[in-house]
């Protein structure tokens, strides 16, 4: 059996971030910096300068996200924080005008990206980050946790790398309501942290 946990990253973690994000897909190009820059930001860094952005994100607080180790080995990573701090999401066009909260509010933090090397996928390692995420939200004073997800039952036909926004199913197996559909296979969904009779699964008391 095995034995997963799941904690905040920390400087000397961060080999072991990026070996989570590093199994498939565009995590290593990107060093999970795609929401914290603008596009003209983003396009004028390279990988190394990408690491170094993330690098001075985890020296700071909060941690910018949490690993999930699978008997000891780095496994899966997500992005969760004040939603202030990825300005990229309020300029995105399908999210800018689809959220109920103000942009500048920072008590909304935002679940934004998921990584899960090749080997730990089907596991239902997602949907156990989520939880960690929502419970680390909810530790460092968030009101609501909001995400943007892809829905893979619309009838379109989504790609491995886009499921790292995380799949619908996932965010409302926890608890999150969608809130707006600013696209057929995109939802925004949010979490209120502040309901007395949610736990931090989303699950009623």
């Amino acid at each position: 059996m095995t034995e997963t946990t799941i904690v905040p990253v920390t400087p000397g973690s961060f080999s072991d971030a990026q070996d989570a994000m590093s199994g498939g897909g565009d995590g290593h190009e990107c060093q999970c910096q795609w929401w914290t820059m603008t596009n003209a930001d983003f396009q004028r860094t390279d990988i190394d300068g990408r690491a170094a952005a993330f690098r001075i994100e985890v020296d700071a607080a909060p941690s910018p996200g949490l690993i999930a180790y699978v008997d000891g080995d780095a496994a899966g990573w997500v992005r969760v924080g004040p939603r202030t701090r990825q300005i990229r999401l309020s300029k995105t066009r399908a999210y800018a005008g689809a959220t109920e909260e103000p942009w500048d509010d920072a008590d909304v933090w935002a679940v934004s990206c998921f990584a899960v090397r090749r080997e730990h996928r089907g596991s239902g390692l997602n949907a156990a980050l989520l939880d960690a995420a929502v419970a680390f939200a909810r530790e460092n004073g968030a009101r609501v946790v909001e995400a943007y997800p892809v829905d893979a039952d619309a009838g379109r036909k989504v790609s491995s790398n886009e499921l790292y926004h995380g799949a619908l199913s996932t965010f409302l197996s926890a608890g999150f309501r969608e809130v707006a559909r600013p696209k057929p296979h995109v939802a925004v969904v949010a979490l209120d942290l502040t309901d007395a009779n949610t736990d931090s699964s989303g699950d009623e008391r």
